[in-house]
């Protein structure tokens, strides 16, 4: 016995860099700090009115909303906009990225002529081009009502409020004084993906709380918490909506039709992070649901055009494996998720962030490493409902950092191989309340679903407060933390990650969304950085006009350069918890950045037929318009 505690005590310690292997590891990349230009908002505040019967929790349930995205809003070719969510004001904000020019004044963007409501609150925005006239709309998610499509007008030649037609994404009607009365949505995750394969985006909308009145101090008492810390299923619901008909103009309308895609005995988990790609490379991506109080889920993609669904899948366990480390099985707080190809196999991996802090609710990061052999392996196995993954956070010292947000996987120094940004962090006060919050994990899950049950969570008390942000690069077959080195361990707790390259000079940049506090923005300034290369995939819009141009939904791109290391990258329609990285497919290609990258392209086209072609391009940025073929065309 003593041997095997001996042996665990080995295998379980966490392989540390030394002081000397972080430096020189640090020495790699250097970010600079930015402020980020705001408009006049009104008085900032630290926590939101709720409903009565969540008064006592209050921090608690204000502890999401923090939002950030890049992309280009203004057509001018280079993702320099970001579109973010102040929880400080609860006001969704469009802003030029720093250092790219006083393009146009920052402003909010207001859902009225549409109902609104003083108890709604926005928690993020996906940029796209929605009714696929070439132009980048936005969809603002909420607490408190449906999604809101801002429609980017025909005749907008800047950007300002007024360029954008607020849209109802639900069609619903006013209540008197233009109150909203619609479905109560409390959004905290949407993943936007042509999942049928007809070559428009759909949106998958994830709900945490039920549809009742969080945010009304005047609300009914109907409210509810998790009926589970290990498997709730009382959430709001899953709800996938298919694109149906769009059209342009300087009245732009959208409609799309709700399937039932998502398979009743996963459609209700308490979802914080959604994310897709297609792993069995039939070029209809997958869905995973990372679920606070319960089990993610990995959703096997089997939809034919105009029809949207959603398989259920489960990983294998292993004689050594615990169950709360097999895929669909897990017991852990699923915050957040994004696909990469974390270890240059030309297949997606997924990072999964959870609860870990030490002395608190130590849980574990997920790192799943695809398993499969190929496409049409992973096909198999997902076909017979099986996962192809297994989870690796520990082995490679990323299961542990904090109370874990959304997470980017990103080459940030060009090197060919992907590093991790992960935001972290809960309530920041200045009593710990760590002891009750493990007491309530302890509780029956019978007193659960009563927010009366819940231990006081209010302005002052501090549970993962101090937490920082982490950025995990490779050090041979692990990661290392290395937050401090590049001066990002500010402790605020932050909750969404936006990457692009924001001034199209060949390395990536990345913002952070932090709650109740400003959000901030990193300059890449790395010294010598590789080579690289920079893909913007379009198709033509539905109306077929000249020179216009719209992103190309699904696309994947697998290259591999001239000294033979392979990577794969897609087109990301918007996944994550609360941060949405650019359109951009970018690659880091090492020390082959000079010699030219033979790059294989899959794509569906407007009428949902699948393509691939292999192109051989330089290092650089590159234009793709995706037809019946792969042409190069000028930004």
């Amino acid at each position: 016995m003593l041997v095997l505690l001996s042996i665990l005590f080995v295998v379980a310690q966490r392989p540390e860099a030394s002081a000397a292997e972080r430096s020189e590891l640090a020495a790699r990349f250097q970010f600079a700090e930015r402020p980020i230009a705001l408009p006049p908002l009104p008085a900032a505040r630290a926590v939101r009115e709720v409903n009565p019967e969540y008064e006592h929790i209050k921090s608690w349930v204000s502890s999401v909303g923090a939002a950030i995205a890049l992309n280009d809003l203004d057509g001018n070719g280079v993702a320099d906009d970001l579109c973010l969510v102040d929880t400080r004001s609860d006001s969704a904000v469009v802003t030029p990225a720093p250092d790219s020019g006083a393009r146009y004044q920052p402003f909010v963007l207001d859902p009225r002529p549409l109902p609104t409501d003083t108890t709604m609150a926005p928690m993020g925005c996906v940029p796209g081009d929605y009714n696929l006239d070439g132009r980048t709309d936005l969809l603002v998610y909420y607490w408190g009502r449906t999604p809101v499509l801002f429609l980017h007008r025909a005749s907008a030649t800047d950007l300002r409020l007024g360029s954008y037609a607020p849209t109802e994404l639900i069609p619903t009607q006013p209540g008197p004084g233009n109150r909203y009365q619609g479905a109560l949505w409390n959004t905290n995750a949407v993943a936007v993906a042509d999942f049928d394969g007809d070559g428009r985006p759909d949106i998958g909308v994830f709900n945490y709380f039920p549809e009742t009145q969080v945010l009304d101090p005047d609300g009914q008492p109907n409210v509810q918490m998790n009926a589970s810390m290990s498997h709730a299923r009382n959430s709001g619901g899953a709800h996938v909506l298919r694109w149906d008909a769009a059209t342009g103009g300087d009245q732009p309308s959208i409609r799309y039709v709700e399937q039932k895609a998502v398979p009743g005995p996963v459609s209700t988990g308490w979802t914080l992070g959604a994310a897709s790609a297609d792993i069995d490379g039939d070029l209809l991506p997958e869905l995973y649901l990372a679920n606070d109080f319960g089990h993610d889920h990995l959703l096997h993609n089997v939809s034919t055009p105009g029809r949207i669904r959603f398989a259920q899948t489960q990983g294998r366990r292993g004689a050594f494996t615990p169950k709360s480390m097999v895929l669909g099985q897990d017991s852990f707080k699923g915050m957040s998720i994004d696909f990469g190809d974390l270890d240059s196999r030309g297949r997606f991996d997924m990072f999964v962030s959870n609860i870990t802090s030490s002395w608190g609710l130590e849980e574990s990061n997920f790192v799943w490493m695809n398993n499969a052999g190929s496409p049409q392996d992973a096909r198999a196995k997902l076909t017979r409902g099986v996962a192809p993954y297994d989870n690796k956070a520990s082995s490679l010292n990323m299961a542990w950092t904090g109370w874990g947000w959304d997470a980017k996987m990103a080459d940030f120094d060009n090197n060919g191989s992907l590093e991790v940004v992960q935001a972290d962090g809960f309530i920041k006060g200045t009593t710990s309340r760590w002891a009750w919050l493990q007491e309530l994990a302890m509780s029956n899950d019978l007193m659960l679903r009563n927010p009366a049950m819940w231990p006081k969570a209010e302005p002052g008390d501090d549970i993962a407060g101090n937490d920082k942000l982490a950025f995990w690069v490779r050090q041979g077959k692990t990661f290392v933390n290395l937050n401090a080195e590049l001066g990002l361990d500010v402790p605020i707790p932050t909750r969404g990650v936006a990457v692009a390259d924001t001034n199209a000079d060949g390395v990536q940049d990345f913002a952070v969304a932090r709650q109740w506090g400003p959000p901030a923005f990193y300059r890449n300034t790395a010294a010598s950085p590789g080579g690289f290369l920079g893909l913007r995939l379009h198709r033509p819009t539905v109306d077929g006009a000249a020179d216009a141009r719209t992103p190309a939904y699904g696309a994947q791109v697998k290259i591999r350069t001239a000294d033979g290391l392979t990577q794969v990258a897609q087109l990301d329609g918007g996944g994550g918890h609360s941060g949405k990285r650019s359109f951009d497919v970018f690659f880091g290609l090492g020390s082959a950045g000079d010699r030219p990258v033979s790059a294989e392209v899959c794509w569906r086209d407007l009428t949902g037929a699948a393509h691939r072609q292999t192109l051989s391009l330089t290092a650089g940025w590159h234009d793709l318009m995706l037809t019946t073929d792969a042409q190069e065309v000028t930004r």
